[in-house]
C-alpha cells in the first residue's frame, strides 16, 4: 500500500500548530494576565505554574513551521511574503518574552519591573502578531503565476484586527483556566473571575468572527452551506463543529460554577479545537487560501518520505518527554515551589 505522503504531512502540520495553540496558548495568555494580578508575588507564582513547560512548548511551532517549510516549500514561498510583518513582530515578540521570563527571575526592584512589563508586553504582542497572520490567512492571499502577487500590508483589515482581539481573549481564557489549575488560595480565585471575564468575551469575539466571515469571505460562505442570506442543507455534516465550540463554553462555565480545577480547561480547549475544525472547514483542501491545494504544494515524494523517517523518530521522543514533565510538575504550584 502507498503512503499519501502529501496528506500525512499536511496532518502533521495540522496537529503540530493545533497543540502548539493549545500549549503555548496558556503561557501566552498567563502573560497576558500578568498586568492583573495582585502583587509581585502573585506574578511570581504565574510564572513558576508555566516555567517547567513554556519552552518545550514552542517546540510545535517550529515543527509547524518547518515542516511547512520542508514538506510544502511552495506554500511556504507563497505564505511568508504575505505576512512577513507580523511573522518578524511575533518571533521578536517571542524572543522578548523569553529574555524577560529569564531576566525577571534575577532583576531587582526596578529592573524586575521592566521585565516584567516585557514579559507581559511580549506576550500581548506575539499573540496580537499571530491573530493578524490567522485573519490574514482566513482572508486569502493574492497568488498569481505560483507567486505572492499582493501588497505587503494586505493582513491589516478590520476583520484581522477582530481575528486578533479574538485570539488574545482566547488566550487569555487558556492562560486563566490554565492558572485555575495550577494554583490555589487568592490567585486561584483570581483566575476564576479572569475565567469568567474571558470566556464571556472569547464567546462574543468567536461568534462575531464566524458571523463576519460568512458576510466577508464568500469561499468560506460556500464550503459551509452559507447562500443568499441564508442556510442550505450542505451545512448540516459541519453542525457538530459549532456544537463543539458551544458545548466547550458551557464546560467552562459549568467547570467555574462548580468550581472544578481541570474541567475549564478541558472546556476552552474544546472551544480552540472547535475553531481550528472550522477553519480546516472553510479553506481544505487548500494551504494556501484559496488558490494552492496541498498536493500541488508538496515537495518530491522521495524528500518527504525521508522526513518522514526523521519524524517518526523524533516525534514519540518530544511526545515522551513532553508527557514526563508535565507529568513531574504535576499538581499545584506553592510558594516554596518557584522557579530557580
Amino acid at each position: 500500500m502507498t503512503l499519501d505522503l502529501p496528506l500525512i504531512w499536511a496532518g502533521l502540520i495540522a496537529i503540530s500548530v493545533l497543540l502548539y495553540v493549545l500549549l503555548d496558548g496558556f503561557d501566552l495568555g498567563v502573560g497576558i494576565l500578568f498586568p492583573f494580578a495582585r502583587s509581585p508575588q502573585d506574578r511570581d507564582r504565574m510564572m513558576d505554574s508555566i516555567a517547567p513547560v513554556w519552552d518545550g512548548n514552542e517546540t510545535w511551532l517550529v515543527l509547524g513551521g518547518g515542516g511547512l517549510f520542508a514538506a510544502f516549500p511552495l506554500a511556504y514561498g507563497v505564505l511568508a511574503p504575505a505576512v512577513y510583518l507580523p511573522l518578524i513582530l511575533m518571533l521578536l515578540a517571542l524572543i522578548l518574552r523569553g529574555v524577560a521570563f529569564e531576566f525577571r527571575l534575577h532583576g531587582r526592584k526596578r529592573g524586575k519591573a521592566f521585565w516584567t512589563a516585557a514579559f507581559a508586553g511580549g506576550s500581548l504582542m506575539a499573540t496580537v502578531a499571530q491573530g493578524l497572520v490567522l485573519g490574514g490567512f482566513i482572508q486569502g492571499v493574492t497568488v498569481r503565476d505560483g507567486r505572492f502577487a499582493g501588497q505587503p500590508f494586505d493582513w491589516l483589515t478590520p476583520y484581522s484586527l477582530l481575528v486578533a482581539a479574538g485570539l488574545v481573549a482566547g488566550y487569555a481564557l487558556l492562560g486563566a483556566c490554565w492558572l485555575i489549575w495550577k494554583t490555589k488560595d487568592e490567585l486561584h480565585g483570581d483566575a476564576r473571575r479572569w475565567a469568567w471575564l474571558a470566556g464571556g468575551a472569547t464567546g462574543v469575539l468567536l461568534a462575531a468572527v464566524s458571523v463576519v466571515t460568512l458576510y466577508v469571505h464568500p469561499r468560506v460562505a460556500a464550503r459551509w452551506g452559507f447562500e443568499d442570506g441564508g442556510f442550505t442543507a450542505d451545512l448540516l455534516p459541519f453542525l457538530p463543529i459549532p456544537i463543539l465550540g458551544a458545548a466547550g463554553l458551557l464546560i467552562v462555565a459549568e467547570g467555574l460554577r462548580r468550581r472544578e480545577h481541570g474541567m475549564p480547561y478541558a472546556g476552552a480547549a474544546l472551544v480552540f479545537l472547535s475553531g481550528y475544525l472550522g477553519l480546516a472547514v472553510g479553506f481544505f483542501p487548500a494551504i494556501v487560501p484559496y488558490d494552492i491545494d496541498f498536493r500541488q504544494a508538496a515537495n518530491a515524494d522521495n524528500a518527504l518520505a525521508l522526513m518522514l523517517v526523521g519524524v517518526a523518530i523524533m516525534l514519540p521522543l518530544i511526545l515522551g518527554y513532553t508527557a514526563w514533565v508535565y507529568w513531574l510538575f504535576r499538581g499545584k504550584v506553592g510558594d516554596d515551589e518557584g522557579y530557580h
